[in-house]
């Protein structure tokens, strides 16, 4: 595991030039700073914020994970991406809480007939819920997605929770096709 600022700046170099190794030593500390980054960001917000700390840092690094252009000069570029990263995951996040309250995504709750809720889309459990909805709408490949986006929010989560069994049952069934 990376000790210094050095050592995370060589493996954001590494990772950059293709260096999958280097994704897999870069994530302790870098987690570990990004979620102080986020609980920072987060204790600015409105008491009643429903995104958690935990949330917004496996978003923006959901983000960061899929940006393939950037050439990370160091370990202060990387963070201040993910800090912009952050800071727009919030805006979009307050912009849907107060479409929220003008009736914009709003749903009818499952098994609740007459009843509507909010989906916050960056928590893991809407996202499996998301999934299970696709998934009995036939629709397998925005199914797939979704089961694979939510078992990457729960990368390092202890591999025998029911809903990551669940959703590891659900990719097989649904197969590759329907991850393409």
């Amino acid at each position: 595991m990376p000790s210094s600022r050095a050592d995370v700046t060589r493996l954001l170099q590494q990772w950059t030039v293709g260096g999958e190794d280097a994704l897999d030593k870069l994530i302790p500390p870098v987690y570990a700073e990004l979620r102080r980054l986020a609980a920072s960001y987060l204790r600015r917000e409105r008491r009643d914020h429903t995104l958690q700390a935990t949330a917004l840092v496996h978003e923006a690094f959901l983000r960061l994970v899929d940006q393939r252009d950037v050439r990370w000069q160091n370990r202060a570029h990387f963070f201040g991406i993910a800090a912009q990263l952050m800071r727009r995951i919030l805006v979009d996040h307050a912009r849907a809480h107060a479409a929220s309250k003008r009736g914009d995504g709003v749903r009818p709750a499952p098994g609740q007939p007459g009843r509507t809720e909010w989906v916050a889309m960056l928590e893991p459990r809407y996202v499996l819920e998301r999934a299970r909805l696709f998934d009995e709408m036939r629709q397998p490949a925005a199914a797939a997605a979704e089961y694979t986006r939510f078992l990457q929010l729960w990368t390092g989560a202890d591999g025998h929770l029911p809903e990551l069994a669940e959703a590891r049952r659900a990719l097989v069934r649904l197969g590759p096709s329907a991850r393409r």
